[in-house]
């Protein structure tokens, strides 16, 4: 028995596959590029989602990215029902009460988009009687709700997705919408009818989130994959393909590089993404 075992190991490494002892269960709003989304295909990719894919290639697991609805997601990784939560999520103390955040990965700040031919800017779309969107649950709604608390004349419109957000906005049926920076520059780089208007400088650190008190042991393995990446210049690579840079591109350059990421070469596939999205 044990030969066989080791006949078929030895078979797919020679076909150029890694076997990874453990697969981990990953939660993600797919709908919400960079960070993560779904092509036409069906493949997830993001900037997220390939992180916790070189995490696992350099700490020795797999993972199965599930896409998950924004309002259940904390619920379910903090329960145990996934394992890890892969979703641009900030850090805050509210969601520090389901689940376990791993160090930051990204720092981030809130933009406002409106319609070019608008005449809006960041303060005239935020308090002159219009009214913007934002996802259910997130810093833009939170800080739409703050300034109807002051008394600023604005409405929020809130929605289950930030896609769903943007489309209102191309389509005038809001004025504006608030969502972090590197969202809506890819929003705005694939709609010509909307731009970023201004960015509202928040500082927000995203973490990876596993079940509150962390049963499994991930948060070690994610605050050190995260560090590795960091030193092989992997992160670098990850963070030029995929933010301010055209859709479309990432998405070719994903399909051309993931091979190498299958075969367990980290450093390899975030240069090869890097390069080819940016011709």
């Amino acid at each position: 028995m044990k030969k066989a075992f080791l006949i078929v190991l030895a078979l797919g490494l020679t076909l150029g596959m890694v076997a990874y002892a453990e697969t981990y269960k990953v939660a993600s709003d797919t709908t919400w590029p960079p960070f993560e989304w779904a092509d036409a295909e069906g493949n997830l990719l993001g900037f997220d989602l390939d992180l916790v894919r070189c995490i696992g290639a350099l700490q020795g697991f797999d993972v199965e990215i599930t896409s998950y609805d924004w309002d259940i997601i904390f619920d379910d990784v903090g329960s145990g029902r996934m394992d890890i939560g892969a979703s641009g999520a900030t850090i805050t103390a509210d969601r520090e009460l389901k689940v376990d955040f791993s160090n930051p990965y990204w720092t981030s700040d809130q933009a406002v988009l409106v319609r070019v031919d608008s005449g809006l800017n960041i303060i005239t779309a935020l308090a002159g009687g219009y009214t913007v969107g934002a996802q259910l649950e997130t810093t833009g709604a939170g800080i739409i709700s703050g300034l109807v608390d002051e008394g600023i004349d604005v409405e929020l419109t809130e929605y289950t997705l930030y896609p769903l957000a943007v489309l209102d906005l191309i389509n005038g049926n809001i004025d504006a919408v608030i969502q972090d920076e590197p969202a809506s520059v890819a929003s705005a780089t694939a709609e010509e009818a909307i731009q970023v208007a201004g960015v509202i400088k928040t500082n927000e650190n995203f973490g990876l989130f596993v079940a509150e008190g962390d049963p499994k042991g991930l948060l070690t393995l994610l605050n050190d994959g995260v560090a590795q990446l960091k030193a092989n210049g992997a992160y670098n690579d990850l963070v030029t393909a995929y933010m301010g840079t055209d859709l479309q591109k990432v998405e070719a350059a994903w399909k051309a590089s993931i091979g190498l990421l299958n075969d367990g070469d980290v450093v390899a596939f975030a240069a090869s993404m890097a390069t080819l999205a940016n011709e």
